[in-house]
């Protein structure tokens, strides 16, 4: 097993992990939790060499899929940088990618009865004010689980807030910090049920954030 204690706080730089082989010849990934080698619960970055193809396979608890960069497709189609996708529990797709694509990936983690099938493309989504100067674009809802991208104005400041359900950031672009430490793109942030934080940036920066997955 790998970071699933939910009650802890995990902080990693995927700038600094290693790509590891996968049971698929051309897919490497860098995992970030995972509960087995091949099951379970599982969050990574997912690297597709040009012409790389995973074989046909399913998803009793559903995948989350978000297209850092590259052409990402199985049969429902072809899915470009900014794509968020969940394909629900119980479904299946024979994934691939003909010229390569980056991805991050969350397995085994929806409730059963989270049906919905998404494909946004969020370079295409209109943004929404948030508090403050930031901009927010819902991806998903399903009872006490959120998940949306966040743009941050340079110098914008955040309240102090806590973790109801915890909280989990990928840093796309820019540099997200807190009272805690600084987080450059591709670092990834998971924060148990409870904690407390006041984050802040100084350039521009993207994150997409899950919240009250982990309570």
């Amino acid at each position: 097993m790998l970071n699933m204690q939910f009650g802890e706080r995990v902080v990693l730089d995927a700038n600094a992990l290693d790509w590891l082989p996968s049971p698929s010849s051309g897919v490497l990934r860098k995992p970030l939790a995972r509960e087995d080698a091949e099951r379970g619960h599982a969050t990574s970055f997912v690297r597709y060499e040009a012409g790389a193809a995973f074989d046909r396979h399913e998803h009793p608890l559903g995948e989350e899929i978000l297209v850092l960069d590259g052409i990402f497709s199985d049969e429902t189609g072809d899915y470009g940088p900014g794509t968020y996708l969940r394909n629900p529990p119980g479904s299946s797709h024979a994934p691939f990618s003909e010229s390569g694509c980056t991805l991050f990936v969350k397995l085994h983690q929806m409730q059963p009865e989270d049906q919905a099938t998404v494909r946004i493309d969020t370079k295409n989504k209109t943004w929404q004010p948030g508090i403050g100067g930031l901009e927010v674009m819902s991806l998903h809802a399903f009872r006490t689980e959120h998940v949306a991208l966040v743009k941050w104005p340079a110098g914008e400041h955040f309240q102090a807030h806590r973790h109801h359900g915890g909280e989990e950031i990928l840093v796309i672009s820019g540099e997200f910090i807190d009272e805690h430490g600084r987080y450059p793109a591709g670092s990834w942030i998971r924060s148990p049920h409870g904690s407390v934080h006041q984050p802040w940036v100084e350039q521009e920066t993207l994150i997409w954030v899950k919240t009250g997955h982990l309570a």
